[in-house]
């Protein structure tokens, strides 16, 4: 049984709740999504085809019981869900970054979804699958990236929205786009605002800059 993947590292895990924390990144290759600020083109096609009992083989050494599944979006391979539950069943604590365009439901109750909300600056915004606000845990995750005010007030719109259907999930994280909109900026709406989220930064890119890749 085989997956596409574009890369696998250890490192700070940058992103949603768990940043600061040492975790193993298995980066899958292909994307049905082209965002307009995206950071890893480089998967769409990059990669090679590895056999799910090698991916352990290669996670093993690196010492570390977090494990990220991420893309490009990994659930545009079938076999996805049976690598996550691979590593539940081998003891890891297993994250899985999504874009919100497919079905989570898909993906072990016992694996964290961080699903990533696109706001209309991605471009890619008609392409979510609101469905899945349904299917989030108490253990999940979302994620907005925000570029501008109006991804800002579309991420509040659908804040709204979980608050009336009485949706509760594990954290809800607003991140500026790096080099696009200032955390200053974001973290006085929020303020203003008084949201009940989380100020998220891609704390990878101000170690060691925006460009770097398996790190």
């Amino acid at each position: 049984m085989t997956l596409r993947i574009n890369e696998i590292f250890y490192s700070i895990q940058g992103e949603s709740s768990y940043a600061g924390r040492p975790c193993v990144f298995v980066r899958l290759t292909g994307c049905n999504l082209r965002c307009s600020y995206c950071d890893t083109r480089y998967a769409y096609e990059e990669g090679g085809v590895m056999e799910i009992n090698h991916i352990f083989e290669q996670i093993s050494p690196m010492a570390c019981r977090l494990v990220e599944i991420t893309g490009g979006e990994p659930l545009v391979q079938e076999k996805t869900p049976i690598l996550v539950e691979g590593l539940l069943e081998d003891g890891y604590e297993v994250l899985l970054e999504t874009n919100g365009t497919q079905d989570i439901s898909r993906v072990d109750d016992r694996c964290v979804k961080v699903v990533d909300l696109k706001c209309p600056s991605s471009g890619m915004s008609d392409h979510t699958d609101m469905e899945n606000l349904n299917r989030l845990s108490v253990r999940d995750e979302i994620k907005f990236v925000l570029g501008t005010r109006g991804d800002y007030e579309y991420a509040r719109k659908i804040l709204g929205y979980m608050e009336s259907r009485s949706i509760l999930i594990g954290s809800v994280n607003f991140s500026p786009v790096f080099g696009q909109l200032e955390p200053e900026t974001l973290a006085e709406w929020i303020l203003a605002d008084h949201l009940a989220c989380r100020l998220h930064l891609q704390l990878h890119k101000y170690i060691w800059g925006p460009d770097a890749r398996g790190v």
